[in-house]
């Protein structure tokens, strides 16, 4: 049965599509900027879903700027009132509805600490986007559940338009262009392997790292409201650290390996909690021994690959609901638009 959660991740290619088109001088712009005044620093806003894709866009922009770029925690602004020094900082607000009064606040007092203020954000006419100096289109279109897909992805997209864009990497834009093709591919793909293991799971462990942990925190996110399962992400390196004694039968363990220096230890530690035992969904590049889901190979895979594992997790998520009993369009107590301040 389909559900409206799965025709908005369907969107996805044309909406990449729309991205690569119609926000590309935005991005030129706003990259030409950068270099002539590089940030010293980069900060990122965002709650949610939203807050799994600015993780995303911190490791790229660490990796490949040398740049420290963390999650600020926006309360320290909204609520407690801190001075903070941010002079030359970049401060990149991400939401898919730019409603919440706390993100905008938060921004706009970035901006009179000093930042140079940026928004991702779907709806141009919302108080995020008129409090940034510069306010981005997600291009997402209207989205109506109320667990983001569409939108989200678009959220990670765009950190990699942005550094695309900031670093004038013809080699990543042109590896991008084939994202529509690959998205709509991925509709088709597989998830009997992963039903049969999460269908009467009461506990997920949802493990990535580097720049796929954002995806892991995604999948936690997703799997939480659209499925009932109490799904918590971690980083492979912390796994060991305690968590890894709750696996067994009605607690598996989802593993999002994808391209990178990252690669070998995650499959590494899949290896071995399989030989203890433990239930692992392996989500790996197709060249992997031993994957349940694979993931399609593409150019610049390091920095892409969690895009196409994203969509793979919004394909599982709406597909393991239906099989759980549950619409995943109408998760209880939530609503499409949450304001915190």
């Amino acid at each position: 049965m389909s559900s409206q959660m799965l025709r908005e991740a369907g969107e996805a290619p044309q909406v990449v599509e729309r991205q690569l088109a119609c926000a590309a001088h935005d991005y030129a712009r706003l990259g030409e900027l950068l270099r002539r005044r590089p940030p010293p620093l980069v900060l990122s806003l965002a709650r949610g879903s939203s807050a799994h894709a600015a993780c995303y866009l911190n490791y790229l922009l660490g990796l490949r700027c040398g740049l420290p770029a963390y999650g600020l925690p926006m309360s320290l602004l909204s609520l407690q009132g801190a001075q903070l020094q941010l002079q030359g900082a970049l401060a990149v607000a991400v939401s898919q509805s730019g409603q919440s009064p706390d993100l905008r606040l938060s921004l706009q007092q970035c901006a009179a600490a000093g930042a140079t203020t940026m928004a991702l954000v779907n709806d141009l006419e919302s108080p995020l986007a008129e409090a940034a100096s510069w306010p981005i289109a997600l291009h997402a279109g209207p989205e109506l559940c109320v667990a983001a897909t569409k939108s989200c992805l678009a959220s990670f997209v765009a950190g990699a338009l942005l550094l695309a864009h900031w670093q004038q990497d013809l080699a990543l834009l042109t590896a991008m262009a084939r994202l529509p093709d690959l998205l709509h591919q991925l509709l088709r793909s597989d998830c009997r392997p992963a039903l049969d293991l999460l269908a009467p799971a009461q506990r997920l462990m949802v493990v990535g790292r580097g720049l796929g942990y954002g995806v892991a925190r995604e999948a936690a996110l997703k799997l939480k409201e659209t499925c009932a399962l109490q799904a918590e992400a971690f980083s492979a390196a912390e796994i060991r650290h305690g968590p890894m004694t709750l696996l067994g039968a009605d607690c598996p363990l989802l593993m999002i390996a994808t391209e990178g220096p990252t690669l070998a230890g995650l499959l590494d530690l899949a290896q071995e909690l399989r030989a203890r035992g433990a239930p692992v969904l392996l989500l790996a590049p197709e060249r992997v021994p031993g994957h349940d889901i694979a993931l399609p190979d593409l150019p610049m895979g390091e920095w892409l690959q969690p895009l196409l594992a994203l969509q793979l997790v919004y394909r599982l998520a709406a597909v393991l609901a239906r099989r759980r009993g549950l619409d995943p369009d109408r998760p209880p107590y939530l609503s499409k638009v949450t304001r915190t301040h």
